[in-house]
């Protein structure tokens, strides 16, 4: 109740008549105030708040107009900023759990296949396919997007495997993932079950790691190459607080090379 108290609170304060300093890159609009995710991170699990998790930016999250969230705008402004969207044109495109506002932008770019994939399937036109089991052949695909899926996958590194085989020699994955800046290593435990337990010892009842430092090693253990570029590099006019976007979270991009 008192989260749905203050989201209501945060939705009301942008038809207020006050001067907007904020901007949605997704519909284009200005926004007095971004819409917390769950109240915003003093609602965060204390494990969370300590190790310093980067992702989302819990406390500038959702666009009050077009309802696009920060992992939208930034994976957008991401795309656009590493020539990406132009890459897509023609290209064969398989993305898991497809965001709407991603989804339209790489339509609007004229994939030659583009594939919307999840585990569970919770509209039309989504094809049912298991990360770690991908029903097509090697090869099959130019871009993989994986936006926060990872750390809810059962067996990451098999899903890895599977990324690697289905991409095209030169395709990217893209792989944007929540991680605490804080660990020196990912830390998972089959033994931690249970929404309550994930919740306090990932973050989140529906994630099954909490990665560390070492996400990029983690990432091209199965023979991906990092092409991970910081906000700083790939966006370095961006006011991450105009936009709200989190600053901290780096692109994380990976390419598939073949071995002489």
């Amino acid at each position: 109740m008192l989260l749905k108290f203050w989201r209501a609170f945060f939705l009301g304060l942008n038809f207020l008549p006050f001067p907007v300093s904020r901007y949605c890159c997704i519909c284009e609009r200005g926004v007095l105030r971004f819409v917390p995710y769950r109240g915003g991170s003093m609602f965060l699990p204390p494990l969370a708040r300590t190790l310093n998790v980067v992702g989302s930016d819990v406390d500038h999250f959702e666009c009050p107009h077009c309802g696009a969230s920060d992992r939208d705008r930034h994976l957008t402004l991401y795309l656009r900023a590493a020539g990406l969207t132009a890459r897509i044109a023609g290209a064969r495109v398989l993305h898991f759990a497809p965001e709407k506002h991603v989804a339209e932008l790489i339509v609007a770019h004229r994939p030659a296949l583009y594939i919307q994939a999840d585990k569970f399937p919770i509209r039309a036109g989504i094809v049912q396919l298991d990360l770690t089991r991908i029903a097509a052949e090697d090869q099959s695909f130019d871009f993989v997007i994986a936006n926060h899926v990872m750390e809810h996958v059962d067996d990451a590194q098999q899903s890895l495997a599977e990324i690697y085989r289905v991409l095209a020699n030169g395709g990217f994955a893209i792989l944007q993932t929540p991680f605490a800046s804080t660990l020196t290593r990912t830390f998972e435990d089959s033994g931690i079950q249970g929404k309550s337990a994930r919740l306090h010892a990932y973050g989140q009842e529906d994630h099954v790691r909490m990665y560390g430092r070492d996400i990029e090693a983690v990432f091209t253990s199965q023979g991906l190459v990092s092409r991970v570029k910081t906000h700083q590099v790939l966006l370095p006019e961006i006011d991450a607080a105009r936009y709200g976007v989190n600053p901290a979270e780096p692109f994380l991009l990976f390419q598939k090379l073949l071995k002489n």
